[in-house]
């Protein structure tokens, strides 16, 4: 599992599963109605994405959704294998 690393009230910081010092941080600007997901190797910015805070319920829903289908398709094998 990766880390978390919140930042004070703003968003939080999550580390690459592929390791190289990759990470993503996750900032609200509420300013500005929206929050900002940047992609960063160490102490470099190499990217960023600005979502509408509108436009959050459904990245929400596609994560939740597709984090829920994963945990339906390893019961369902579980189950198959007699484990479940």
């Amino acid at each position: 599992m990766a880390d978390v690393l919140a930042f004070p009230g703003r968003g939080a910081h999550f580390i690459d599963a592929r390791g190289g010092h990759r990470a993503l941080r996750a900032t609200w600007h509420h300013d500005d109605g929206m929050v900002v997901l940047s992609l960063w190797r160490g102490d470099e910015c190499t990217g960023s994405f600005r979502l509408l805070a509108e436009d959050v319920p459904a990245l929400l829903a596609t994560l939740t959704d597709g984090l829920a289908a994963g945990y339906s398709a390893t019961t369902r094998s579980a189950a198959a294998l007699g484990q479940g």
